[in-house]
């Protein structure tokens, strides 16, 4: 269910949107029918309508609720943060085992990361701002190479 352009608005390198797998939003929606069995005794009319409105509203919080990643006009936007692309060093990546381990045992946990399960690629980008007391950020990403390469673009344009 990822959400990356291939053709991008103008200035915006790379873009996806981290949303929830399709198991999630199945087990989420199975929330709606326990709602509606909880008022079946009462009346049956109000319990669908409970269900339908409980198993939408959860789905739709998760959707909505999903963190995007964003390489645009020379700034990485990752969740709720954001940093300029030229205080970013080399990105790399990585998928399996050695995602697994960025994202678990190897995890800095100084570092800003925007986590996600179910998306098995990470991308990690160490800062070089001498000022900045986060050493790196480790992003889920669907498209690691991608926004690995969006990052890399950004980086060569801010330093013309």
């Amino acid at each position: 269910m990822a959400s990356t352009n291939v053709r991008t608005p103008q200035g915006v390198a790379y873009r996806e949107r981290l949303s929830p797998s399709l198991w999630v939003l199945v087990a989420a929606a199975v929330c709606g029918p326990m709602a509606a069995l909880v008022f079946a005794p009462i009346d049956t009319t109000l319990a669908l309508v409970v269900g339908a409105v409980v198993g939408v509203a959860i789905v739709a919080l998760l959707v909505a609720g999903s963190p995007s990643l964003e390489v645009r006009d020379g700034v990485l936007h990752a969740g709720r943060a954001r940093i300029e692309v030229e205080l970013l060093g080399a990105p790399t990546t990585a998928v399996g085992e050695e995602a697994r381990h960025a994202r678990g045992s190897g995890l800095d946990p100084r570092s800003w990361h925007v986590i996600r399960g179910g998306i098995d690629g990470v991308v990690t980008i160490p800062v070089i701002d001498p000022d900045d007391p986060t050493p790196v950020w480790v992003l889920s990403t669907r498209t690691p190479e991608r926004l690995a390469a969006g990052i890399r673009r950004e980086q060569k344009k801010a330093s013309t």
